[in-house]
């Protein structure tokens, strides 16, 4: 998303056990706001300490369904399951973004986005995770809202960065405001 929008950028995978905060956080009763948010400082945080000088953007993405955090699936039978559990019913995604530099945080935002799913066949879910499931295995919602998922909703009231997991506008919006990209 920040190379379509021009921003040039490096790329580097931080070390976070974000199961293990994940649980902790929800064990603590965190609100998927709170986790989001605390994920992807995490993120930031520990790149900002390997590039203390640069602006460093962390970002998370929760998937709130009947009050529960949903995790990404494990194989194509618990996307199915994690699909037809989801079926009819609207979960929310929460994206957020913190960018910190010289290990402060600078910059936080969490966005969010309810989707309402039709009701679906087994068949169908069976036919589209067999489809899809190189494209979906890393995805917490088991679906690309850029792809064939899209035809998974019935409703979709947010942003569409923020279903894709990054509240863009609002880090473009502010990267322009510090000075980082030309207005």
């Amino acid at each position: 998303m920040l190379h379509a929008a021009g921003v040039d950028f490096t790329t580097t995978v931080p070390r976070v056990d974000e199961e293990t905060i994940k649980r902790s956080l929800e064990a603590e009763q965190a609100s998927a706001r709170d986790i989001a948010d605390a994920l992807a400082e995490m993120k930031s945080q520990k790149g900002s300490q390997k590039e203390p000088d640069a602006l460093v953007i962390g970002c998370d993405q929760i998937l709130e369904l009947d009050r529960t955090l949903q995790s990404k699936p494990t194989s194509p039978l618990d996307a199915k399951a994690k699909l037809m559990d989801m079926s009819g019913k609207t979960h929310a995604l929460l994206s957020a973004a913190v960018i910190y530099q010289n290990g402060k945080p600078l910059w936080r935002h969490v966005g969010r986005a309810r989707l309402a799913m039709h009701n679906l066949t087994q068949n169908y879910i069976d036919d589209y995770v067999d489809r899809n499931w190189e494209e979906i295995r890393h995805c917490v919602g088991c679906y690309q809202i850029e792809a064939e998922g899209v035809r998974l909703f019935s409703r979709i009231d947010g942003d569409h960065f923020t279903i894709q997991g990054m509240p863009l506008l609002e880090l473009l919006s502010y990267l322009a405001l510090r000075g980082t990209l030309p207005r």
